[in-house]
């Protein structure tokens, strides 16, 4: 498995402009995730990153108050707080010793890669979720199109018995990379609201 530090900085730079790029009046939008609107997703990245965060530093993983679907994340400042905890995961993954060993999110030990792959999931298919719904571009997709089509052939079946993942949706072997591995994470490369 190649390196993936370069596509995660990539995905999260993407990703930061998308959310920089969301109006107020955008949050009820469906998104291509469908258990998510943007705000539902939004809130998502805001639970789960703090989580992330303390995996790649290897660290432990903050308290939290309340689960995912009581979280009400999307508030104040949240679109300056979403930049920074990527801005940041994104620096954590640039460290060789992030991939290194086994790391937790709370739960038990798992491999410090998978920690890092999941990484590259969030930021590349939701970034393309909110990019989708919101009328923003990835404009790295280019170059993280080939590594998270590498690391979807690699865990979208796993994610897809955990219900991480929804069936396959066929895309031809034609299509480029990110399409392809949209495709094997369940959702249409020609979404539209």
């Amino acid at each position: 498995m190649s390196d993936l530090r370069e596509p995660i900085r990539i995905a999260a730079a993407d990703l930061c402009a998308v959310v920089r790029g969301v109006r107020g009046d955008q949050l009820a939008e469906p998104t291509p995730c469908e258990s998510y609107d943007v705000r539902g997703l939004l809130n998502h990245l805001l639970y789960w990153g703090p989580a992330l965060l303390a995996a790649a530093r290897k660290s432990d993983v903050p308290a939290r108050a309340a689960g995912e679907e009581s979280a009400a994340l999307v508030a104040g400042d949240w679109a300056q707080r979403l930049v920074k905890q990527t801005e940041d995961l994104a620096d954590a993954l640039g460290e060789p010793s992030a991939w290194e060993g086994v790391t937790s999110m709370g739960g038990g030990d798992l491999p410090a890669r998978m920690a890092g792959e999941m990484v590259l999931c969030e930021l590349v298919l939701h970034g393309w979720d909110l990019a989708r719904a919101t009328g923003g571009s990835l404009r790295g997709a280019d170059e993280t199109g080939p590594a998270i089509e590498q690391v979807m052939r690699g865990m979208a079946e796993q994610g897809r018995g955990m219900g991480v993942f929804g069936e396959e949706v066929p895309v031809p072997a034609s299509a480029p990379p990110l399409d392809r591995a949209l495709g094997l994470s369940g959702r249409s490369p020609d979404w539209a609201a």
